[in-house]
């Protein structure tokens, strides 16, 4: 007998009881469950399902817990005495933070000012790095640290004194605008300037000093000079009056949400910042909202033709941009117009630098930004202009030159990914981690006697995860889904035994952009793509994200072959395969834990 009665039944039909509210839990395996958790499992929208939880709560079946604008979560009356609440336990000379159960509020407040070293199962790890303190989303010090006193559990005087000196040494530098138009770097004292600033940075620089604190900047040299001082421990200030160039009249004809205008405010007071959310939240089109604003011409990077093909494609879909108002510079086109999207690479060139160079634009936006610090992308960011944007889901390196982007670009704007995911944004995708067995005892002694790149690719093209691949593929027959692969001779290998088109860096521009475009429309539900599609790819509603191989990369890979699957609509399941008993478990792992700090859940099991 259920406890179903005719209180429970909401007016819209959504038949949520206590009873079906259990088994929920019982099927997420989880104490407590937020209203989106509850619509997936029982294939309802997410407003549905939070009405009629908190119709449950008023006729006392159920009990909530909401922090502040925290998502709220639900979860039965017995309950209430067994839920474990979060712990924070502070470790001040490590500079570490160790949260058990951390509640998706204090996640939000601690990536304010911390970074996710490593999550496990209820326990979360975080350090304090000086570049999250230098690039900490405050005006002022006293909010950063009242932050800190809202999240840790017990006072931290030490901790606060080291955070107060790394905001103080971020503040040393800045590069101004000197009347007569050139730029000027200032230090706050003569000991800076002349111990740390000239000894770092040299003639070509640097020209004569202006005063003891002031010396006139070599033009052009304005992000060496920030990368060289970043690397010595002092990032530098960008207050620069920069021209803004040609006005360039632009209407957007989308509604923005409400986190994109907090990004666009943030951005405007500032003029420069990097947008950073998970993919499909909207980071285009709040781009696309800033040259709106703006009001300038523009000039968009992007790191290959395909990114900046689709750039062209939401401009003239997004805005009242006509299209001889838009060009594309790179290997295959070459025009400059008031706006203008061309490559990274491209825009590096000297034989195409000054093009770029001699144009003034009030807007440059750096797509997919955590490319910047690489070598071959390095000297795009030395272009100026007078507002700059990056946007990226991932701005993390396994170099740790993360803090780079922020010194060239600007500082941090992003909202945390839980709040999206619960709020219906974006679609959460369930990620699981699934360990296949050896196909037979020949394989396993082929791992075992061979060493570094070698083993590694032996892992990674066990036979048994083509049997893994096809059981997955018939679990979500009607889903469409991609297929990641390393090696293009495991990617051909699987193209003919599923008759699946593969898609790699070799496939030729035109036939890429017809599948990709088949993909796109619905015409075709499975691909197998190579590293070209981990990301600068749109592949909106993708259901199904399938790693076969590729588990020696870096989080940012894992995070963007997630985010192919994260998009405003839908359930979505990413499976990373491993096989069992190599270092492909440990490379996964590591793929995987900046997902979990993110807030996206992560399953473990076995492949039968």
């Amino acid at each position: 007998m259920t406890d179903t009665n005719a209180s429970e039944q909401p007016e819209d039909g959504t038949a949520i009881t206590a009873a079906t509210f259990r088994a929920a839990l019982e099927e997420l395996e989880e104490p407590v469950a937020t209203a989106s958790a509850v619509a997936r499992v029982l294939d309802c929208s997410q407003t549905d399902a939070s009405d009629a939880l908190d119709r449950l709560a008023e006729a006392g079946k159920l009990d909530r817990q909401d922090v502040g604008d925290d998502p709220v979560v639900w979860y039965p009356r017995e309950f209430a005495d067994f839920v474990d609440p979060e712990h924070v336990v502070i470790f001040p000379e490590r500079r570490e933070l160790v949260v058990e159960r951390p509640e998706q509020f204090t996640r939000a407040q601690l990536t304010q000012f911390a970074h996710l070293v490593d999550s496990a199962d209820e326990a979360y790890i975080y350090e304090i790095r000086e570049e999250d303190v230098w690039w900490a989303p405050y005006d002022h010090i006293d909010g950063l640290v009242g932050t800190m006193r809202d999240v840790l559990s017990e006072p931290a005087p030490k901790l606060e004194e080291w955070v107060e000196r790394q905001w103080t040494r971020a503040r040393k530098f800045a590069l101004t605008t000197h009347q007569d138009g050139y730029t000027v770097l200032e230090a706050e004292s003569p000991d800076l300037m002349g111990n740390v600033a000239r000894q770092k940075l040299d003639a070509d620089q640097l020209h004569g000093p202006i005063s003891d604190t002031e010396s006139w900047v070599v033009e052009g040299k304005e992000g060496a000079i920030k990368r060289t001082l970043y690397d010595a421990g002092y990032p530098v200030q960008d207050q620069r009056e920069l021209e803004g160039g040609a006005e360039l009249d632009i209407d957007l004809g989308v509604d923005l949400r409400e986190y994109q205008e907090d990004w666009l405010d943030r951005f405007l007071d500032t003029g420069a910042g990097v947008l950073v959310g998970p993919p499909g939240s909207g980071k285009t089109i709040a781009a696309i909202g800033a040259m709106a604003d703006i009001g300038g011409e523009t000039l968009i990077l992007a790191p290959g033709r395909e990114l900046a093909g689709q750039w062209h494609e939401q401009l003239l879909t997004h805005t009242s941009l006509d299209p001889e108002q838009i060009g594309e510079y790179h290997g295959g086109e070459k025009e400059i117009r008031p706006v203008t999207i061309a490559t990274y690479r491209t825009a590096g060139m000297d034989r195409h630098r000054k093009l770029f160079d001699e144009r003034r634009w009030g807007l440059i936006v750096y797509d997919e930004v955590h490319h910047v610090p690489a070598a071959i992308y390095r000297r795009s960011a030395d272009l100026q202009a007078k507002h700059r944007l990056g946007l990226s889901a991932t701005p993390i390196r396994e170099d740790d030159k993360e803090g780079e982007i922020f010194t060239l670009i600007g500082p941090p704007i992003g909202t945390d990914w839980a709040k999206l995911f619960e709020a219906g944004f974006v679609a959460e995708p369930e990620v699981e981690l699934r360990y296949v067995p050896w196909r037979s005892e020949e394989d396993r002694t082929e791992y075992a006697s061979v060493e570094g790149y070698e083993r590694r690719q032996v892992a990674g093209t066990n036979p048994a995860k083509l049997d893994a691949i096809r059981s997955l593929l018939a679990d979500h027959a009607d889903a469409k889904t991609l297929i990641f692969v390393e090696w293009l001779d495991q990617g051909q290998e699987y193209s003919d035994a599923l008759d699946i088109p593969f898609i790699s860096g070799e496939t030729r521009y035109p036939e890429r952009e017809r599948l990709f475009d088949e993909f796109r429309r619905g015409e075709r539900s499975r691909l197998l793509v190579s590293r070209v599609g981990d990301e600068g790819i749109d592949l909106p509603n993708a259901e199904i994200a399938i790693v076969a191989s590729g588990l020696g990369g870096s989080r940012r890979q894992g995070s963007q072959r997630a985010g192919r699957t994260m998009r405003p609509s839908g359930n979505s399941q990413m499976y990373v395969l491993a096989t069992r008993g190599t270092r492909e478990e440990e490379f996964a792992r590591n793929q995987l834990r900046h997902l979990a700090g993110k807030g996206v859940r992560l399953h473990e099991t076995d492949a039968s």
